[in-house]
């Protein structure tokens, strides 16, 4: 069991790299209200928020992450380029289930981060590169992924609307999404919907159980999606390889799916951006799907660093966020990209070293 001391030690270490990076140190309150930060997080992380009722503030919950409320003091008070680091605990139930897990998840825990607000198209290989640098010497391995792609191909399927917000809606519900894509592969079996006199029951008005019904019988008449998209879709969903190998398999993709060829060039440009930092990009894995199972404000590139033992999480992980500064900036928005650090993983390592 490493000592919190040794653990914070490990922190302040990294906070200082990013202060020398020309981050500013900010420091979001503990407890935070939680009526407007619950939906923003994604159903894993909002399932684990420690929730509690002020008499005076209503609902307020113990920080369970750093990007949404820095993003929201930035958005209120902040100008751009900017660059903030922080340092502090966060808290996370764990979910227990029918029996106690064999890897427990800690219940609070350190974090180091860095958020960068920026319209440089290579902020992503640089804040990559910055944690790359700080976590060199370190037995991990980096992975990389980017959610536009997924999105991008999703948005160029021929779907009709509903069935499309569908799948968009569930792409970081992995298993949903494959359920939906199964159904939307084959023909719709038809309902039936009897007209009746009795009460409608339940938590849904008339009117959008009407509407439902509407839908329902619409998707009846539309044709089941062709194999060759699933094909396709499969293809990309399970694309895990290092960068190199990666780019080609998604420019071959994209001669057939011009919907992606945009987001394509775009990850073969940050792979040159990060070799032109001296990281090799053969060394680098590109898994498609990496981001579908994390924060689900991520809607561009992301990244893990992993030190590969059972019942880890990543030793450092983050992503672009930039439709978060949408929403939370009333109208104004800016490109933002952020990550963080587990010191406590980080000091384990260096103690068993």
């Amino acid at each position: 069991m490493i000592p919190k001391r040794d653990k914070q030690a490990v922190g302040q270490r990294l906070l200082a790299a990013f202060r020398d990076a020309g981050a500013a140190e900010i420091a979001p309150d503990i407890l935070l209200p939680a009526e407007s930060l619950l939906d923003l997080y994604g159903e894993d992380i909002r399932a684990r928020a420690y929730v509690t009722q002020d008499p005076i503030r209503g609902e307020m919950m113990l920080r369970p992450d750093f990007t949404v409320p820095v993003v929201q003091a930035h958005m209120e008070n902040g100008a751009e380029p900017a660059r903030y680091c922080y340092l502090g605990e966060v808290f996370r139930k764990q979910d227990m289930g029918d029996e106690r897990p064999l890897n427990p998840r800690d219940n609070e825990y350190l974090q180091a981060g860095f958020e960068l607000f920026s319209r440089d198209p290579a902020a992503d290989a640089e804040l990559f590169a910055l944690f790359h640098r700080l976590l060199t010497g370190h037995a991990v391995t980096a992975e990389t992924g980017d959610m536009s792609l997924i999105l991008d191909a999703v948005r160029a399927l021929p779907l009709t609307d509903a069935r499309r917000d569908a799948l968009l809606h569930h792409i970081w519900r992995p298993g949903r999404f494959q359920r939906l894509l199964d159904r939307f592969a084959a023909p719709v079996v038809p309902r039936r919907f009897p007209d009746t006199a009795a009460p409608w029951t339940g938590l849904r008005t008339d009117a959008e159980m009407t509407a439902r019904i509407a839908r329902l019988r619409a998707d009846t008449a539309v044709p089941p999606l062709a194999e060759v998209w699933t094909r396709r879709l499969n293809r990309l969903l399970t694309l895990r390889a290092p960068g190199p190998t990666a780019i080609r398999a998604l420019n071959a993709l994209a001669e057939d799916w011009p919907g992606i060829a945009e987001t394509a060039e775009r990850i073969e440009r940050r792979f040159a951006s990060i070799a032109a930092r001296g990281i090799d990009p053969a060394s680098v894995i590109f898994d498609a799907s990496h981001g579908r199972a994390t924060m689900e404000y991520y809607d561009g590139f992301t990244f893990s660093f992993l030190a590969g033992r059972a019942g880890w999480p990543p030793v450092a992980s983050g992503g672009r966020y930039d439709a978060l500064t949408r929403v939370l900036g009333k109208g104004r928005e800016i490109p933002a990209i952020g990550g963080i650090i587990r010191p406590g993983l980080v000091a384990e390592m260096e103690v068993e070293a």
